[in-house]
């Protein structure tokens, strides 16, 4: 269970804070409404993702039980690798933690709904990023976090390389 300590913690600050605000959006926002908060750079808002990122298989019928398993897959996998990871592997442990609480948060909406809450809007004037949510955040977080490790790791083995 020791291996799971920071994931449960992640779960539990990730999951409820992702489910508070988009119940949040869906109690003062109508579908398709847009509020803007920092002009010219940021709306909240209230869409239904019915695909995957960025709209992606939005119109397959079979998007909902493909992109539940694409979840539960992910979810296992990284329950699978949490507990092989040494513990000076923080960073690799919170970059999952992260995305596993992303998905979950985002797999919650599309069992519920069918589809994902959004509400998060960032934008230049007129030109803008899709719209995302809490859970989508932890994933994106949780992939940096992930990436700056790797490039950590193979930055500290060159080095080793050039010294020896």
């Amino acid at each position: 269970m020791r291996h799971y300590r920071l994931l449960l913690l992640v779960c539990l600050i990730v999951i409820p804070l992702d489910q508070w605000t988009k119940s949040l959006v869906v109690e003062h926002f109508y579908l398709h409404q847009s509020r803007t908060l920092i002009e010219p750079v940021l709306n909240l808002c209230y869409v239904l993702n019915t695909g995957a990122a960025f709209g992606l298989l939005a119109d397959n019928g079979l998007r909902v039980p493909l992109l539940s398993a694409v979840a539960l897959i992910a979810t296992g996998v990284i329950l699978w690798i949490l507990p092989r990871l040494k513990p000076v592997h923080i960073w690799q442990k919170l970059g999952l933690s992260l995305v596993f609480s992303g998905a979950l948060g985002n797999l919650i909406d599309r069992l519920r709904l069918g589809a994902v809450i959004d509400f998060i809007d960032v934008h230049w004037y007129q030109h803008h990023w899709p719209a995302f949510n809490v859970a989508d955040s932890a994933i994106t977080l949780g992939v940096i976090f992930l990436l700056l490790d790797l490039w950590w790791v193979e930055r500290n083995r060159r080095q080793e390389e050039a010294q020896g």
